[in-house]
């Protein structure tokens, strides 16, 4: 099976500016299926609309890549799996901000490669999130 991805909202919001290239390149090399994003990057994305005034521009460009990747649910594993990650990595010295955390928790707990531009997830152990920078 091919890797999956989740990409965060930095790499969403790219993808939506469609200025970068090299980017957009990378995402058509992935096979139909394999690309998501969480409902937290959703959730953030929606509210960077609501205080732009929504411009057309970038609702139609979200609308277009809700077209072609699935928005993957909270649910209660992935809950679970965030106590025991924040906790883990409390311990450890470790702190991301709440969204950051919650999409690393998505990916951990979905079993999925994570696509950010976010150097803070390098914090996160690479045996705990299999991070991809593009």
């Amino acid at each position: 099976m091919s890797r999956r991805y989740l990409l965060d909202t930095n790499v969403v919001s790219h993808i939506m500016q469609g200025r970068d290239a090299a980017l957009l390149a990378r995402l058509t090399q992935v096979p139909v299926g394999q690309v998501a994003m969480s409902s937290i990057t959703l959730a953030e994305l929606e509210y960077g609309l609501h205080r732009k005034g929504q411009p057309p521009r970038l609702r139609q460009a979200l609308a277009q890549v809700l077209l072609r990747m699935d928005v993957l649910p909270w649910d209660e594993e992935v809950a679970t799996c965030y106590g025991e990650l924040c906790s883990s990595l409390e311990t450890q010295g470790i702190s991301l901000s709440d969204f950051d955390m919650m999409i690393a928790a998505h990916a951990v707990a979905a079993d999925i490669t994570l696509v950010s531009r976010d150097k803070a997830f390098a914090q996160v152990p690479a045996e705990r999130l299999s991070l991809e920078i593009w």
